[in-house]
């Protein structure tokens, strides 16, 4: 019963999280073009993503809602793995 407001979608995700604790990948996101006269939201979502000008680094745990944000402003940044 407790299981049962779980999305099909987070479950195989969960189980790969738990199998493989430690080894997640990391991304290294970094801006590459300014955030002057582009929409609210994709300014929003830069400054999730620990950004704020060009040339400015993070390094985030590769996860679906970091690639969703990724994905939303492509044009704005470089996306590499990171090795470990």
């Amino acid at each position: 019963m407790l299981n049962q407001w779980r999305t099909r979608e987070e479950k195989p995700f969960r189980k790969f999280l738990l199998l493989n604790r430690g080894f997640m990948a990391k991304l290294k996101i970094t801006q590459t073009k300014s955030i002057i006269d582009r929409p609210e939201k994709q300014k929003k979502i830069i400054e999730a993503l620990g950004l704020g000008r060009p040339n400015w680094e993070r390094i985030h745990n590769d996860t679906p809602q970091i690639r969703g944000m990724i994905n939303k402003v492509t044009h704005l940044v470089k996306v590499e793995e990171v090795k470990e």
